[in-house]
């Protein structure tokens, strides 16, 4: 199976607007009203990358991977239920609301909804910001990534890898266990979180410029609560990043500068989450100990990463060599 990118997200929300004002005012996403109280959320050409409905209750309610055409999108659903896996068509009325050419839908070991889709249509001219930002970092990587909390780890892991065809980038084994997985050059699509109970840590969106993420943080310092994870730089994609709490009862991760990997990489066990920074506050005394600890110890080292220089307007490149 050959999943190319993270698609789009599906969210339940009780009060649809508090995502509105949440994604246009502070994330600088474009808002479109789709009727019905659906919410499309646009972070590049695409008609949508977070697809917000009306529910009684806030939280996921699907991750959509793309695949490249019918053909592929046939052969994954055969592949699925060769593996005793329950698939599911869409009707019109799903693939309209997701703006999709065609698109399936099953369920993980969890009970998460996964879409698999293809054809993905294009919004209605270029994206409009909801304030002046440079732009998200999307195109062939997808829209980001999403981290999964489960008390099932390993039926997890093997779902996702031998079934849908992730590869492993990196792992952990402490302070938690997790696995990161990817389906592009971006490092990871899809991370698992070995926990208590089952559900959606966070979701990340990477802007292009810097800028934008400082910009952000010093609109989030301005909001009591906002900042659920302060600034800091991750050791496996050495993304700098924040992460702000959103009114879906995940976090969402503003990040810079991610790593980008490719076929020769080698999966690496990881000596702790960040090389710096992303303090938790509401972590338990004995948990936040460890997670400083971690950084302190890094920080001993002198760990030091470099920032790659990637596809992005952010990157004037044009007096090199001169």
């Amino acid at each position: 199976m050959n999943l190319t990118e993270l698609g789009y997200l599906g969210i339940d929300a009780s009060r649809v607007d508090d995502w509105r004002a949440y994604a246009t005012q502070f994330l600088g996403m474009q808002a479109v009203d789709l009727g019905a109280g659906h919410l499309a959320l646009r972070m590049d050409e695409r008609a949508h990358r977070l697809l917000v409905s009306p529910s009684s209750h806030d939280g996921k309610a699907f991750f959509g991977f793309e695949v490249r055409d019918a053909a592929a999108l046939a052969q994954a659903c055969a592949e699925l239920a060769d593996a005793g896996v329950d698939v599911h068509p869409a009707d019109g009325a799903q693939k309209a609301l997701r703006h999709v050419a065609d698109m399936a839908w099953f369920r993980d070991p969890d009970g998460n909804r996964l879409e698999l889709f293809h054809g993905a249509w294009a919004g209605e001219g270029p994206l409009q910001p909801g304030r002046p930002i440079g732009g998200f970092r999307t195109g062939a990587l997808g829209m980001g990534h999403v981290v999964l909390t489960t008390p099932r780890f390993e039926p997890m892991q093997r779902f996702y890898r031998e079934t849908l065809g992730f590869r492993l980038s990196d792992y952990v084994g402490s302070p938690f266990r997790g696995a990161f997985l990817h389906v592009n050059p971006r490092h990871h699509s899809l991370a698992l979180i070995e926990a208590t109970g089952a559900g959606l840590h966070h979701v990340m969106v990477e802007y292009d410029f810097l800028d934008d993420v400082g910009r952000l943080y010093d609109i989030a310092l301005r909001e009591p609560e906002r900042v659920a994870v302060t600034l800091g730089r991750h050791s496996n994609d050495h993304m700098l990043s924040f992460y702000s709490r959103t009114p879906g009862g995940f976090m969402i991760e503003t990040g810079w500068a991610g790593r980008l990997i490719d076929a020769a990489w080698q999966p690496q066990e990881l000596y702790g989450p960040s090389i710096w920074g992303h303090e938790r506050h509401w972590l338990p005394p004995e948990a936040r100990r460890q997670a400083r600890e971690l950084v302190d110890a890094a920080a001993r080292r002198g760990v030091l990463e470099a920032v790659p220089v990637i596809d992005s307007p952010a990157f004037d490149l044009a007096g090199i060599g001169r």
